[in-house]
């Protein structure tokens, strides 16, 4: 049977959006991120991060250094009893100067390709899933996933409701912040 996920934006949804951080030290976890995720994990939901990572494909920050971010947002997650279930990143730029970056992807959002590899990996089914961002390409990315959509207001959040609305584009749910939004699909699921 498959999986349900929900599918996390990281800048401005988990942490705050502080551009291009080249180190860990730079990444500040909203302290509340730590608890919404925990409460994915006990539901049993995947957490799964979809994140743009062009800074990588721009020359400001190298790919084994966003490895590493990640890697220490897991263990950070990790020492408050939470954890991501997959971290997937597109790291393209279409104006590389480095010729492994420099691509037209499927995997940069608003493009599904993110959200269909963690679905092939992980075994989700993505119309049973959720997306939650702060970036118009956040929310169109759920709907091109076939996922419900959640806008948050933090980050981007609060610049990206307009837009939405000027698109004709309605998220699922405009929540707060990434707490909220849990709250609002554990309420959905029934498991709150």
């Amino acid at each position: 049977m498959k999986k349900k996920a929900v599918f996390l934006d990281r800048d401005g949804n988990i942490n705050r959006d502080v551009g291009y951080p080249g180190s860990y030290d730079l990444i500040e976890i909203y302290p509340y991120s730590f608890d919404a995720v925990r409460r994915l994990n006990l539901a049993g939901l995947l957490a799964v991060i979809v994140t743009n990572q062009s800074g990588v494909g721009r020359g400001l920050i190298e790919e084994s250094r966003l490895r590493d971010i990640h890697a220490r947002m897991q263990e950070a997650f990790r020492l408050q009893e939470a954890h991501f279930d997959g971290i997937y990143y597109c790291p393209h730029h279409v104006a590389s100067q480095n010729p492994a970056y420099d691509r037209d992807c499927r995997c940069r959002k608003p493009r599904p390709g993110m959200g269909l590899q963690a679905a092939a990996d992980l075994g989700i089914d993505t119309s049973a899933s959720y997306m939650v961002g702060d970036k118009v390409e956040d929310i169109q990315f759920g709907l091109n996933l076939g996922a419900r959509p959640i806008l948050v207001l933090t980050g981007y959040g609060r610049e990206s409701l307009p837009k939405l609305e000027a698109l004709g584009i309605e998220p699922a749910h405009v929540a707060l912040n990434l707490l909220d939004a849990v709250h609002w699909i554990l309420k959905e699921e029934n498991r709150e």
